[in-house]
């Protein structure tokens, strides 16, 4: 058993392999899921082939190394030599933001986007606290520390940082009871105890970072904090959702359920019993100011914005093509009205695409760090909550009861007399078999109409923050970078080139 993941690398200067990440996953964490204990993650069929396709991402990593032209990897910042995924190292020059989008994409083909909170993901705050440390005060030597050893070995971490929605109405004050309070401090450090939701995907981490949302307002000290903490941590508990990894892989074969089966990145309540936080893993302390101003100065979130666009992209690379193919089986592709609905679907893809290009392309420069451009970042937080379920409206319109209109099993191709039904009655146009049409058939309704294609329509149209707050913060950053301003400047010289006797500009002829 690992203290802590890192141990597995001792004397390596480098990042995990695939196998080295299984093993130090096999640390005596507490997960819990239908009421048992989980013994070890990587082989419960709750999670173990969701751990395979990260091991598989660690593995990828070597690859890339090896290569002429990686996409993937770099060298380090850190000056141990060794090399690292491309999201952990602050930016110095625009072409580093660029790769770092490139190598967030090669990323994610490996889950096909599916998986959002891969091992990258949180490389959206780790790569701030080498390039802003300064902003945690007296805890920047934590974040340097965290800088370094995220980024040397390209730890798995993830975030909890909703309240769980017990008495909403109540403050934050009030419902100290709920929300993670420090219970006692030390000189070593603190005590806390309370809960996080969703932490998805924490199970199969190294690592969990514990905050608060923007929207939270936050005034006592001892719920003002943020921290990290490791995964096997004392005290530490996760309650997991119910399993679609496990359900389908248990019941039904990749055949039937191919991503749920793989890709199912658990949800879960995190819970803090009494466990002691060093403060060398503290980044923010008794700090209310500084808790609100977090995703405001920090550099996270244009961070998390450019991972986020960047997955949902290539999700949708995924689902356009999957939709065609799905069209052509149906035989319906050739019609006027489902090509334009198609077609929408490619223009939402465009945008998202267009959106990263925009975040990197034109990239803002903040105190000399390199942050994706916050009026892209912002649009793609308003419109990707919307253009999700938009997407998944047309597959359902042009699709119908193609998606029901299927055999319960591949078992059912065991079975001579079934298969010649089936062969006879379910296949596809276009010379498409029965068995190729079931299978476009059945990913598709695992993308969109099971209950891991429920959660992810529920995923993405809460991933981006608050649907209000979203659109709040477009606004008020049009206020505070002057884009307002300016946008009324041009209504206000366009007013004043006429009044109500004509014209005010000999630019134009009055009708005398």
């Amino acid at each position: 058993m690992t203290q802590n993941p890192e141990d597995v690398l001792k004397g390596k200067n480098r990042p995990f392999t695939g196998e080295e990440y299984i093993d130090s996953l096999k640390d005596g964490r507490q997960i819990w899921i239908y009421g048992e204990k989980v013994e070890d993650v990587t082989t419960h069929p709750a999670f173990r082939n969701s751990v395979c396709t990260v091991a598989n991402m660690y593995d990828r990593l070597h690859e890339d190394r090896k290569s002429d032209n990686p996409i993937v990897t770099c060298d380090t910042d850190t000056g141990n030599g060794g090399f690292t995924h491309k999201f952990f190292r602050a930016n110095k020059q625009k072409e580093d933001i660029i790769g770092q989008r490139d190598a967030i994409a090669e990323w994610a083909r490996m889950s096909y986007g599916w998986m959002g909170r891969s091992p990258d993901y949180k490389a959206s705050l780790m790569n701030t606290l080498g390039g802003n440390s300064e902003y945690y005060g007296e805890f920047a030597g934590n974040a340097k520390s965290w800088y370094k050893r995220a980024q040397e070995n390209v730890l798995y971490m993830n975030h909890a940082i909703v309240n769980p929605p017990v008495d909403r109405s109540k403050s934050a004050d009030e419902v100290k009871d709920v929300f993670i309070t420090i219970d006692k401090e030390t000189d070593a450090g603190v005590y806390v105890s309370g809960a996080k939701v969703v932490a998805t995907g924490s199970a199969i981490t190294h690592y969990n970072f514990l905050g608060q949302t923007a929207a939270q307002v936050i005034n006592d000290d001892s719920l003002a904090l943020m921290f990290i903490v490791k995964m096997n941590n004392p005290g530490l508990k996760l309650i997991s959702r119910a399993s679609y990894e496990q359900t389908q892989s248990t019941m039904h074969s990749p055949f039937d359920y191919p991503l749920s089966s793989r890709f199912d990145e658990n949800d879960a309540i995190i819970v803090f019993d009494n466990a002691f936080i060093p403060f060398e893993d503290i980044l923010i302390f008794r700090d209310p100011a500084r808790v609100r101003s977090f995703y405001v100065e920090s550099g996270f979130v244009p961070m998390f914005n450019m991972h986020g666009c960047t997955r949902l992209s290539v999700k949708l690379d995924f689902i356009a093509g999957l939709l065609a193919k799905c069209l052509k089986a149906a035989g319906t592709l050739d019609f006027r009205g489902v090509q334009a609905q198609l077609g929408e679907v490619i223009a939402l893809r465009n945008n998202m695409w267009a959106l990263t290009d925009a975040m990197v392309y034109n990239p803002e420069i903040v105190d000399g760090r390199i942050l994706p451009n916050t009026r892209a970042a912002s649009a793609y937080r308003v419109l990707a909550p919307d253009a999700y379920p938009k997407i998944k409206g047309i597959i359902q319109q042009t699709l119908t009861s193609s998606l029901i209109y299927l055999n319960s099993s591949v078992a059912d191709f065991k079975n001579p007399e079934i298969d010649a039904y089936l062969s006879k009655y379910v296949r596809g146009s276009n010379g498409i078999d029965h068995r190729e049409r079931i299978k476009l058939m059945k990913l598709m309704w695992d993308a969109t109409g099971s209950e891991f294609g429920g959660r992810h329509e529920l995923y993405e149209r809460n991933y981006a923050g608050s649907n209000e707050e979203t659109r709040l913060q477009c606004y008020f950053q049009s206020l505070s970078s002057g884009l307002m301003d300016n946008m009324q400047d041009l209504v206000d010289q366009c007013m004043s080139e006429y009044d109500e006797d004509g014209w005010t500009s000999d630019k134009w002829i009055n009708n005398k």
